[in-house]
């Protein structure tokens, strides 16, 4: 097996997600044939203008937003919608039940299959949602209509309503997306949507796994799409080769190899707390300190994280006071000259993204 450094898999992870392009499209950009997840502040729309894209060129209605992996919201291209409501659809029963947790349970004790829940759950939708409609109205509408599997008693609500990730999981497959910018959300019809038979190999996310987040193993990819390893060894690329990252047998794309070299990737980015770059299942790999990584993926509050030459630097909060922005960023170690300058015109870019201006950046080493 070929040997691959630490130091090779960051970098071709960078250049997989062109964390390293001063400019691009969103017809050009790879992650969003994946989806681009769309949580906090900085979500989606900055992790595409850290890929070069400029909102200033993204059309009204070029990209729409819905439920996918993890039942988290994504973006992607609307033209792409059919192929990835067949892409992101539960690969067996198996992994549609792994992928709702508990809800499962009640489900199979009713002797109701959960891809069969998910396929009724989705047509209630569709006759509920003819217009926008924010969740509480459809969920409040799905309650009258569901029988008893398909509900839970919600303790800090007070109330019985459906479970939540059947819910979240069924509306592409009703034809849904969401609105962006709402909260609570508000979904809403798209226009003809009707998913494809099966989708193109770009569009596959376990391909897509391994292109944008490898080398890595098959219990990487199952941990990234909330699947059972069974079902995305059974889905594991005709075309991948075996490498050895340091002493851990992994996969990579052949057509990736290409990848694999020396030269570092140049750039700083601020990377939101759910980009893609800090979506790998191989945390100890990406941040070898385990008191670093534990406060970078912390379960409430995340911070972004400080991408310095395909090297994490530290991590980043911002905060808003009227129409400024302060941006503090935590330094793991002792900044080497110029990457302070640089971090800085990272903090100035993201003010401007938000249409702020930066009142200061702090930092702390």
């Amino acid at each position: 097996m070929r040997p691959v450094s630490r130091r090779q898999v960051l970098g071709s992870r960078v250049r997989a997600q062109q964390l390293d392009r001063r400019a691009g499209t969103v017809a050009d950009t790879a992650v969003l044939d994946q989806g681009v997840q769309d949580t906090g502040t900085d979500g989606a729309r900055w992790a595409l203008a850290l890929r070069g894209v400029d909102p200033a060129t993204v059309g009204r209605d070029e990209l729409a937003l819905a439920w996918t992996l993890r039942g988290a919201p994504h973006l992607y291209r609307r033209a792409d919608l059919p192929a990835v409501a067949a892409a992101t659809a539960p690969f067996s029963e198996a992994d549609a039940g792994k992928r709702i947790y508990d809800a499962a349970k009640p489900l199979r004790a009713a002797g109701i299959s959960v891809v069969d829940a998910l396929d009724r759950i989705a047509d209630r939708m569709r006759e509920i949602v003819s217009a926008p409609t924010v969740k509480g109205e459809v969920s409040a509408r799905l309650t009258a209509v569901l029988e008893p599997p398909y509900l839970r008693d919600c303790v800090p609500c007070g109330a019985v309503h459906p479970w939540e990730m059947p819910f979240r999981l069924a509306a592409l497959r009703a034809g849904l997306e969401l609105e962006e910018g709402t909260s609570p959300p508000v979904l809403r019809p798209v226009d003809g949507l009707v998913p494809a038979g099966a989708a193109p190999r770009r569009f596959d996310v376990v391909h897509g796994s391994l292109q944008l987040l490898g080398p890595a193993t098959p219990q990487h990819v199952a941990g990234l799409l909330d699947a059972p390893v069974a079902d995305v060894k059974a889905r594991w690329p005709h075309d991948a080769v075996e490498v050895d990252v340091e002493g851990e047998r992994r996969w990579l794309l052949a057509e990736d190899a290409d990848r694999l070299d020396d030269d570092v990737p140049e750039g700083v980015r601020l990377l939101g707390p759910y980009d893609l770059f800090l979506q790998g299942r191989d945390r100890a790999l990406v941040v070898p300190d385990a008191a670093r990584a534990k406060d970078l993926w912390r379960t409430l509050g995340r911070p972004g994280a400080v991408l310095a030459d395909s090297e994490l630097a530290g991590t980043w909060r911002a905060r808003k006071a009227g129409r400024q922005l302060t941006v503090t960023v935590q330094a793991w170690q002792p900044l080497p000259p110029g990457l302070r300058e640089r971090i800085g015109e990272q903090a100035e870019r993201l003010a401007a993204f938000r249409g702020l201006s930066l009142r200061a950046l702090e930092l702390v080493d």
